[in-house]
């Protein structure tokens, strides 16, 4: 096939994810069997018909694949199988009950045409797809032991569900690529990666991301593509179906075990890099053995996968989603968390200008997958991933990336084979670069300003921020009092060579942003807490974020809400200044939707410095008397090109006072604000001695 026409959405078979599940209505000629309606009895919301092409509409970014109709290809051994419906259904309701899709463009879901999956796929496989729903019972019987025989189980449900996975890939990959969208989440099932151009496989019918990766390279300008692959299975059919091709790379992580776990042979090995003109284009990390965890995965991608993606420099990412390698998987036998997943999924966002597709492969443990996803969804809607605890990558792990960067070293210059060689016993004397920094700045705030730490006095506290909350040794006698919360500084690095990433130490240092506004603070005799919320890792004898259920946000409040209830609010401060600066400022709404009395009291100024990263800025939730004391004490520092200013409307007037500074970067914004913060806190704190009316700060 040379090539595919576009046609319009009009013509094509469109599918809701608000259908009820349990229907009998037939569609292509399928009838939903009865039986759904006693397994599934639980409604889908309904969403709003849409049309993926084109957006007028800019609030969406992200958008998601999911219909029911993919629920109509299940097992009917009594025993049940794992590659179930309900894999997709409990991801959508977990989206749906975190509120994740109503940030998040619907798109209409497709049966893939023809001419598509033959770009990939040959005129037989896909009359052999098409004839499953065409089988009556006894040939469906007799064919049982063929079927079982490549890892598969058909009913008259299994093509109408292959043909919607494989359309919704696309869709979910054209959005993207057309620019309409940055990134996509396509929830479909069955699952594609092992589907090669001329056999069905491995609960695999289309191979769902390779059709879509031609599709894009037929129908936009995009043609350089990276396919990554996590699932813990080697994504046979995806490697073939491009194994000649360089403008697809192929990356993929799983176990192989010398070729002895499934799919088998020797294909998954590292030595299998692509032939001919596409050798080198295809990059096998083959774990020797189950068990890998999240320092093994990340290990992978800091050494071997994020530094050939980057010499690659894609056009496009599509992650083949599996997430059977996730803790708690019968099939995987790995313990990849939640968190792993987003930190993985965060450092490919970086590459292609940000666009993204994820398409969900396998993962068969229902309360895993539906967590990992969540966790993989909130880092495309801008969120960043959850801490991790100190993570140290296994010896199988470590050796297995350093055979793979010596041997794909010979055909990208982005790999140091020495760099991933295995170390030894260097753990107990190793510090990490971000506590080495926060121990520097605690150090310089106590030497230059006299400050001090405040205690912290639960363990699980004193754990994430020891160091990082300090205050002038004023802080419980001064009548004026700042409260500064905000997120570390930046780490400014040279290289001596971009193609190895060596670090020119004499030519890195840490950017402060912070220094500035404490000189003032301090000049003007007020008294500081400094709150640095970027968390440490945290150890495993403690309760963390993964395994106590708290988020980065949970522990950000809690230290927050200690800081007032034992320091602030028993001080002696008349006049208090709540300052946040990016991330710092979501907990500090959240500190006054918990402690609205306490602060309307003494609060005389709220701040918030937020950049283009902080997208939706927050704001009180509680009585209309809090809501209106913050628009009366409110001010917002940010860059003109911010999109609440497009909006304006009822999000504006959440707020007090806007005003626009002509700096895109975050840790400039604080620096070049500082004028208009020193502004505004004089004449609020003259406004609260005086009685007298506060200037308008320069403000919209």
């Amino acid at each position: 096939m040379d090539g595919i026409q576009e046609q319009n959405n009009d013509a094509m078979d469109i599918d809701r994810p608000g259908d009820v599940e349990g229907t009998s209505r037939s569609t292509n000629g399928i009838a939903g069997p009865s039986s759904l309606t006693r397994q599934w009895s639980t409604p889908v919301p309904r969403q709003p018909r849409a049309s993926s092409m084109p957006l007028t509409a800019s609030e969406y970014t992200v958008g998601y694949v999911y219909s029911v109709d993919m629920m109509m290809h299940f097992s009917l051994d009594p025993h049940g199988h794992p590659e179930q419906p309900n894999r997709i259904k409990n991801i959508w309701q977990t989206l749906v009950k975190e509120h994740l899709t109503e940030r998040m463009k619907w798109l209409p879901i497709r049966p893939v045409k023809k001419e598509e999956a033959m770009l990939v796929h040959g005129e037989d496989h896909w009359d052999k797809v098409i004839q499953i729903q065409h089988m009556n019972e006894q040939e469906r019987v007799d064919s049982q032991e063929y079927y079982e025989g490549m890892s598969l189980y058909v009913m008259p449900g299994t093509t109408r569900a292959a043909l919607l996975s494989c359309g919704g890939v696309i869709e979910a990959s054209l959005a993207v690529a057309r620019g309409e969208l940055k990134k996509s989440f396509a929830i479909v099932r069955p699952p594609g990666h092992h589907a090669e151009p001329n056999e069905h496989m491995g609960f695999c019918f289309f191979n769902n991301a390779a059709v879509a990766a031609r599709v894009v390279q037929q129908l936009t300008p995009i043609k350089r593509i990276l396919i990554l692959d996590w699932d813990v299975h080697h994504g046979n059919g995806t490697q073939r179906a491009f194994n000649d091709d360089p403008s697809v790379l192929y990356m993929s992580l799983h176990r192989y075990e010398q070729g002895t776990y499934y799919p088998c042979g020797p294909f998954g090995s590292m030595e299998s890099c692509g032939v001919g003109a596409g050798e080198g284009y295809s990059v096998n990390v083959p774990w020797p053995n189950g068990g890998m965890e999240d320092a093994d995965y990340l290990h992978a991608f800091q050494k071997v996968i994020i530094p050939i993606a980057m010499e690659f420099s894609p056009e496009l990412v599509i992650i083949s989603a599996g997430f059977d390698a996730a803790e708690g998987d019968d099939l995987g036998e790995c313990h990849v968390s939640p968190a792993g997943y987003a930190h993985m999924t965060h450092m490919l966002a970086g590459l292609a200008g940000g666009r993204m597709v994820v398409a969900l492969e396998g993962g068969y443990n229902l309360d895993a997958i539906s967590q990992s996803a969540l966790a993989v969804t909130k880092v495309l809607l801008g969120g960043a991933p959850d801490p991790l605890p100190p993570l140290v990558a296994s010896e199988e792990a470590t050796e297995a990336v350093w055979q793979v960067a010596k041997f794909q070293s010979k055909y990208w210059k982005s790999l140091d084979p020495k760099t991933c060689e295995p170390q030894e016993e260097l753990e107990e004397i190793s510090f990490s670069i971000p506590e080495i920094l926060k121990a520097h700045r605690q150090h310089h705030l106590y030497t230059q300003y006299g400050m001090m730490q405040i205690p912290l006095m639960t363990p699980e506290l004193e754990q994430l921020f020891s160091t990082q909350i300090m205050c002038t040794q004023d802080m419980l006698e001064n009548e004026t009092l700042v409260f500064f919360v905000h997120e570390f500084g930046n780490l400014m690095m040279e290289l001596e060579s971009s193609a190895v990433c060596d670090i020119s130490l004499h030519r890195s240092y840490l950017l402060d942003f912070s220094k500035q506004l404490i000189n003032w603070v301090t000049k003007e005799n007020f008294a500081l807490i400094d709150a640095n919320l970027y968390p440490k890792p945290i150890d495993a004898q403690y309760s963390s974020p993964r395994n106590s259920g708290k988020s980065t946000d949970d522990s950000a409040r809690d230290v927050l809400m200690y800081l007032w209830d034992n320091f602030v609010q028993l001080s002696s401060a008349k006049h208090i200044i709540v300052i946040g600066h990016g991330p710092g400022c979501r907990p500090l709404i959240d500190l006054l939707n918990r402690r609205a009395i306490g602060m309307m009291k003494n609060v005389v100024g709220f701040i918030q410095i937020v950049g283009l990263q902080q997208s939706i800025i927050a704001s009180p939730n509680g009585m209309e008397d809090v809501r209106q004391w913050y628009r009366d004490h409110s001010l917002v520092v940010l860059p003109p090109n911010h999109p609440i200013l497009a909006v304006k409307g009822r999000e504006t007037r959440k707020h007090g006072k806007f005003v626009p500074i002509s700096e895109g970067q975050q840790l400039k914004l604080v620096m070049k604000a500082l004028p208009v913060v020193q502004e505004f806190v004089r004449a609020a704190l003259l406004e609260a001695v005086n009685g007298e009316v506060p200037s308008n700060a320069n403000g919209t």
